[in-house]
């Protein structure tokens, strides 16, 4: 019977076989009837088994991630929140000592503008 090559997954002869499907070597990767060997079943049961577990614990890490945004975003929120309260809160505040002392606020504006002015200035 003629005999040829058989060319495994990475490219390489890896053998002669003779015409009945089996190979010299244990690279075939089917039998006469088109079937997977039982080593290569194995090994593709194997591949897919691992494919599903990492894909499980992908979506697992996934889930807490979300979550732990989630929780950052709502601690995040109420931290703006309760700053732009005390914002408003010392605007307002502010607001209320300048129209209640006028000039006292114009000469301590004209203090910091003049001691700022030296800082600067240097």
């Amino acid at each position: 019977m003629p005999e040829d090559t058989n060319v495994g997954s990475a490219g390489a002869g890896l053998g002669p076989t003779t015409g009945t499907g089996a190979t010299v070597g244990a690279a075939t990767t089917t039998d006469p009837n088109g079937k997977l060997d039982s080593s290569k079943q194995h090994a593709v049961q194997a591949a897919q088994d691992l494919r599903a577990a990492a894909e499980a614990k992908a979506a697992q890490l996934r889930t807490a991630a979300e979550a732990k945004a989630n929780e950052l975003r709502g601690r995040a929120e109420d931290i703006y929140g309760d700053v732009r309260n005390r914002a408003q809160n010392l605007r307002s505040d502010s607001e209320q000592y300048i129209r209640d002392n006028p000039t006292r606020a114009v000469l301590t504006a004209l203090g910091v503008g003049f001691l700022l002015g030296l800082v600067f200035r240097r």
